[in-house]
């Protein structure tokens, strides 16, 4: 899909307001002709680079989003940076307007560039090392009806690796499946989004991916991504045979694909329930999941979702958890991915802030509910290894890893 009108509508209008502010604050502060003339060229050159991007065709089979998805970001880290020269500038004069004629310094042109400059840097900081820094983030998640002989328990989540991002080039996910075999969990789980578009970006990622190793193996679900919605397919049966071949190719790696389906860990008699529901998005995205088939709701039903046994949900969206897991079930732990933080974090101590809140309420880290029974329950958002739409993560929203740890209470 093409940048959708209004979006390509509101780019174009930034893009020249910008720049014809920029062009005007030259020519008032520079008498040199020549500023105004590079200046002009360079924002003509972009302007023909945005047209190019909007036109770029991005549902077609033979279409390479990675071209996209680079060019729309180094778009961004120009405009981004012009931005923030703009912002610094007009404070400058508004703050000279009302201080006439007491206020006499005059440094928002000086200012304004290093903002750019700050902008820019931390926005090609995030290409070239935030997105390659893994973090592993150690949560102690306990419940009561977890047997004793799963104390100390370890499940390690990844989310979003959306390898279509990385073209051919394995390295950073054989770095990931590393980081992660390191930890030496019990168990690992993946919460959905291993492609951008379609099943063939996988194939470079299969062996590394093969390489995740843990005792009680690999646990999977897919996410909005996984389906082939984001391509335009000649037949609806072209489609199918993607969406067929993903689950054959997460069978070859050894992962076990939880389709709306449930399974166990066994310790000696003792085991704990694992659910795995297809996508359950709020809108735009499709639902397929459906948490009935995989585990019904009806107490006469020996597994269920309110039953006595410790059962982990892995459901990719959060929005499922907030609007009905949480509401209705004694789910110990719901896993999810998804919103990636978008891919921009800032974290001090305890405090954390991401463009995400304003579209997601739960959108990275731990919270917890009483259900309408008053039981606890809890989810986990993972913000995602991987990127889509831009290939980048700023800030703190370095590619995840969360290791959780089961200890048991003991009642």
């Amino acid at each position: 899909m093409r940048i959708p009108l209004i979006l390509a509508v509101i780019a174009i209008i930034f893009s020249v307001a910008v720049d014809l502010y920029i062009f005007f604050d030259i020519k008032t502060k520079s008498r040199l002709r020549l500023w105004r003339r590079v200046y002009a060229v360079s924002s003509f050159a972009c302007w023909a680079f945005l047209i190019a991007l909007i036109l770029w065709p991005k549902r077609s089979g033979d279409s390479d989003i990675l071209g996209v998805m680079w060019m729309l970001y180094v778009y961004l880290s120009i405009y981004f940076a012009k931005f923030a020269y703009v912002v610094i500038s007009i404070i400058g004069r508004l703050v000279r307007l009302i201080a006439k004629p007491k206020f006499k310094w005059r440094p928002s042109c000086r200012i304004g560039i290093v903002a750019a400059l700050v902008v820019f840097a931390v926005m090609w900081e995030g290409i070239l090392y935030t997105r390659y820094d893994i973090d592993v983030n150690r949560v102690d998640i306990s419940s009561p009806r977890l047997p004793k002989s799963f104390d100390g328990y370890k499940i390690a989540q990844i989310s979003d690796l959306h390898v279509g991002t990385w073209g051919n080039d394995t390295t950073f996910i054989s770095n990931l499946v590393d980081s992660v075999n390191a930890l030496k969990p019990d168990l690992i789980v993946f919460t959905g989004d291993i492609v951008n578009r379609r099943t063939e970006e996988l194939e470079p990622f299969i062996s590394p991916l093969s390489r995740l190793s843990a005792p009680d193996g690999v646990f999977s679900i897919l996410g909005n991504h996984d389906y082939g919605d984001y391509m335009d397919w000649d037949s609806p049966a072209q489609r199918e045979a993607n969406n067929r071949l993903l689950a054959d190719y997460q069978a070859k790696m050894g992962w076990r694909l939880l389709n709306n389906e449930r399974d166990y860990v066994m310790r000696g008699n003792d085991s704990i329930t694992v659910v795995g529901v297809e996508n359950w998005g709020d809108p735009p995205f499709a639902v397929y999941g459906d948490l009935e088939k995989a585990i019904p709701s009806s107490r006469d039903s020996l597994h269920n979702q309110n039953d006595r046994c410790f059962k982990l949900l892995l459901t990719h969206n959060p929005e499922h958890w907030n609007r009905v897991v949480s509401k209705s079930t004694n789910f110990d732990l719901t896993l999810s991915g998804h919103t990636h933080a978008m891919q921009m974090m800032i974290q001090v101590g305890g405090w954390k802030w991401s463009p995400a809140k304003y579209r997601y309420e739960l959108w990275g880290g731990l919270y917890e509910r009483l259900n309408d029974e008053g039981k606890t329950t809890r989810l986990y958002v993972n913000i995602g290894a991987g990127e889509v739409g831009m290939p980048s993560r700023l800030l703190g929203a370095n590619p995840e890893i969360t290791l959780f740890s089961l200890p048991h209470e003991g009642i």
